[in-house]
């Protein structure tokens, strides 16, 4: 919902004079080549979780490494956009450019907490720790990544065409 209200209110104030369009950081090609490629990794992970345990922490450890770099390419393109001089104050597609990014960024976050305690619980049961809420936490948390995969693709296309 949070994010419906953002490109709504974007969509109505892109008309505006103060309107300046903030050109897309190269960076942000990279940045979805990982985000993309994390949920492929995560989709593998879940296919391994009922076959091979140690494989499945492999997959979710690539996928948490891959969320990182996410996010490292994004704090590498907001240093870009400042030493060129675009600020979040700078006009409204740049307050907006921001805002998408950092929202976007921490419910990232939030994913890469899940992927941890995922990570952690499949350690236990490689110990010999039963979880039985193990399904059900892998199902939602891969349901939450892959959400986050395609509402930044559609993020970065509003960005990068809708200015």
């Amino acid at each position: 919902m949070t994010f419906t209200a953002l490109v709504v209110s974007y969509l109505y104030l892109s008309g505006n004079e103060q309107w300046r369009p903030v050109r897309v950081p190269k960076t942000f090609f990279v940045s979805t080549v990982f985000i993309l490629t994390s949920s492929v990794t995560l989709e593998k992970a879940r296919r391994r979780m009922a076959i091979d345990l140690r494989d499945y922490s492999r997959w979710l450890i690539l996928t948490l490494l891959l969320g990182l770099a996410f996010v490292a390419s994004q704090l590498i393109a907001w240093r870009r956009l400042v030493v060129e001089g675009v600020y979040l104050s700078s006009n409204p597609h740049s307050s907006f450019f921001y805002l998408f990014t950092a929202a976007h960024g921490l419910h990232l976050l939030g994913g890469m907490i899940a992927l941890t305690v995922l990570t952690a619980r499949s350690r236990r049961l490689l110990l010999g720790v039963e979880n039985q809420k193990r399904i059900l936490g892998a199902e939602a948390v891969s349901l939450y990544w892959h959400f986050m995969a395609g509402l930044w693709v559609g993020l970065f296309l509003l960005l990068w065409f809708w200015n």
